[in-house]
């Protein structure tokens, strides 16, 4: 069956499915409801102004339709409840109109406004007089849940629902079958079963991501690794002409690096630390260990202002390579003599974005690809480089400490080194949270900065003006700003809509010194090196989950110069007093988890690794965990594998 075989269903209505992601009936019967709404008779003499209502009655009067703006209407009438007339508006459903008629029956859901109802919905024939629930779909402008339930309703009913879950595991937790969980959750009979059917689909997508994590991480290690001998006494030899000592993670990092890279199996490992906590000097040490075994290292970067820092700081390191950079915009003809000196090996080490993986570039034997910062080298790379014939072993850096726990099991193909320790003569920044009423005190503590030559930080959360939410949108913050230092300060604007080259510029003048005070969204880059910048001051700061608090937070302090962060806000202090008592990222991302779930931890992972429709890494956390130790049975156990064959092509196609 096909969707376009779906009584109702034509070319318009098949575009707007796809526009919903739709274009299966495997993805039309697999598109859950995000809620649900119990339908009860509302009681009119008990309802107040703004209180949803449901009530049944008779059309008394003609409908009327008013046009305004493009394409925009709203329809009027009225109905007879029994006990008086009262006046129903429905917004953009003119074409209803003829069958609203004088005379029939119809059931009205929606919100008491100043003495009529603003109706959501109109039924048209009569609703049960019990209890009932309504599913409600995300929808678009021209699909509502009514038609998405009529076409899923017509969709279920020959459709082969496949159980990818094991027998086993089915009979272990008493779970319904896939098809009578599917019926159940677009078609509830009692709480208690739709409770059952939402979690047997729930454990089907972390079973099968965990099944996928398990078995990458099972082919990754019978994978043969580059063959590498460097003597250990060389890579000490290294750090010891370093001006200053390494922690013992970093230390540890080091160690657990060079054995990845000498034992002969391929390295997929994750090293996360908190900001300031030195992973690229980690990085560094890794492509030279990769420089010693004789093949050429690539680090990429997610902007060109960090590849340059880059590309300026690892020279200082690593003496006598050859060492190069390709960005987005490096010259034609300096790209070209790059790619040629890559094939040529005369390239020991590249510094760069994703032009690094474009596929006009070619290496000569490629050894290690290093990533770094809030992203990860993704699937299209990888069969990039696996398609010209090259395996190298990958290192990713992380700034975003994620609980060890968590870490484990949602990083669980890769291996991962922590770096908590804090760099010896490393001052804490010191973090006070004020209210709005303050901001004179806040204002005095920048103009001090400012004065001692040092550079501030401004964040807004907005980037735009909203009528609705009174928070500062970051041009009316610079207007702020420029009234209070305009004459003893240079004040720049950076936020997301700008052109790249705009936002380089921007950060460059920061960099070297030419603005005193940078207004910003959150754009501002993880990792990016500003010694001279002492206070960062963000406003609405209870906007902000506290890992990307800690995050901004760290755009300051990398000096020896005493740092400041300023979280201005009226509410929510409770929640981020955590900020004024702790810098260690691991514990704060660990409250952050509590109070916010994955996304703000995470920020936008690679496409397919938690893309669930149903569940919730942090809500269903111990659901997760089940999942990982009975995928991992299911792999080591071959009496259970019963249906191993469908459960890798469903986890394969995991988008």
């Amino acid at each position: 069956m096909e969707l376009s075989d779906i009584k109702k269903v034509g070319p318009k209505t098949l575009t707007y499915l796809n526009n919903l992601g739709i274009y299966s009936i495997e993805d039309l019967v697999n598109y859950y409801p995000y809620r649900y709404e119990i339908i009860k008779r509302s009681n009119m003499d008990e309802v107040s102004e703004n209180d949803k209502v449901i009530i049944d009655g008779v059309v008394e009067s003609k409908p009327t339709i008013f046009y305004y703006g493009k394409r925009k209407n709203v329809m009027n009438f009225r109905i007879n409840i029994g006990s008086r007339l009262i006046g129903v508006s429905i917004y953009n459903r003119g074409f209803l109109k003829n069958k609203i008629v004088i005379g029939n029956y119809v059931t009205i859901i929606g919100k008491m406004v100043k003495g009529k109802i603003i109706a959501t919905d109109i039924r048209f024939s009569k609703l049960s007089d019990k209890t009932e629930v309504d599913v409600i779909y995300h929808e678009s402008n021209n699909i509502n849940s009514k038609e998405l339930r009529e076409f899923i309703k017509e969709a279920i009913k020959d459709y082969k629902a496949k159980d990818y879950l094991p027998e086993n595991i089915i009979k272990k937790y008493d779970f319904l079958d896939k098809y009578s969980a599917l019926l159940e959750i677009h078609n509830p009979s009692s709480s208690i079963k739709l409770k059952k059917a939402i979690n047997l689909l729930k454990y089907e997508e972390l079973f099968l991501f965990m099944f996928k994590i398990a078995k990458l991480k099972l082919s990754r290690t019978k994978v043969p690794g580059l063959k590498r001998s460097v003597d250990k006494k060389n890579i000490d030899s290294f750090i010891n002409s370093f001006s200053f000592e390494l922690t013992k993670d970093q230390i540890k990092a080091v160690d657990d690096i060079y054995n990845d890279m000498t034992k002969g199996t391929r390295m997929n490992r994750l090293v996360q630390g908190d900001v300031g906590s030195g992973k690229t000097v980690i990085a560094f040490v890794a492509l030279y260990i990769n420089y010693l075994s004789g093949y050429q290292g690539a680090l990429m970067a997610p902007t060109e202002v960090l590849a340059n820092q880059h590309f300026i700081n690892i020279k200082k390191f690593i003496k006598n390579v050859n060492i190069e950079i390709l960005t987005g915009s490096t010259k034609k003809s300096d790209k070209k003599k790059i790619v040629e000196k890559l094939k040529n090996k005369e390239i020991d080490i590249i510094i760069g974005t994703h032009a690094l993986f474009s596929d006009d570039v070619d290496y000569n034997n490629l050894g290690l690809v290093i990533t770094d910062e809030q992203h990860r080298f993704g699937v299209n790379q990888r069969a990039s480089l696996k398609n010209k014939g090259i395996t190298p072993d990958i290192l990713y850096l992380s700034a975003t400490p994620i609980p060890r726990t968590y870490a484990l099991t949602i990083y669980g193909d890769m291996d991962i080194s922590n770096i908590k320790t804090v760099p010896i003569g490393k001052l804490e920044i010191i973090t006070l949270l004020k209210k709005n009423s303050e901001i004179k005190d806040v204002l005095s503590m920048m103009c001090k900065e400012i004065l001692n030559k040092h550079q501030i930080y401004v964040i807004a959360p907005l980037t735009e003006e909203n009528e609705e939410i009174d928070l500062e949108d970051v041009k009316t913050l610079k207007n702020k700003m420029e009234k209070a230092f305009s004459k003893v300060a240079n004040i720049e604007l950076l936020y997301g809509k700008m052109k790249q080259k705009e936002k380089d510029k921007v950060m460059n003048n920061f960099k070297e010194g030419k603005t005193d005070i940078l207004v910003s969204t959150t754009v501002i880059e993880v990792g990016v090196d500003v010694k001279n910048a002492t206070m960062i001051v963000i406003f609405d700061s209870d906007r902000f989950g506290l890992s990307t608090l800690h995050q901004l937070r760290g755009r300051v302090g990398r000096n020896d110069i005493q740092s400041y962060c300023i979280l201005i806000c009226d509410k929510e202090k409770e929640r981020l007093k955590i900020m004024t008592e702790t810098s260690d990222g691991f514990k704060i991302s660990e409250e952050d988890f509590k109070l916010r779930g994955s996304g703000d931890l995470f920020g936008n992972r690679q496409s397919g690794d938690m893309n669930f429709k149903l569940a919730d890494i942090k809500r269903d956390f111990k659901l997760l965990l089940s999942a990982k130790e009975d995928s991992l049975e299911y792999i080591n156990n071959k009496e259970y594998n019963d249906k191993i064959e469908t459960i890798i092509e469903k986890a394969n196609n995991l988008d």
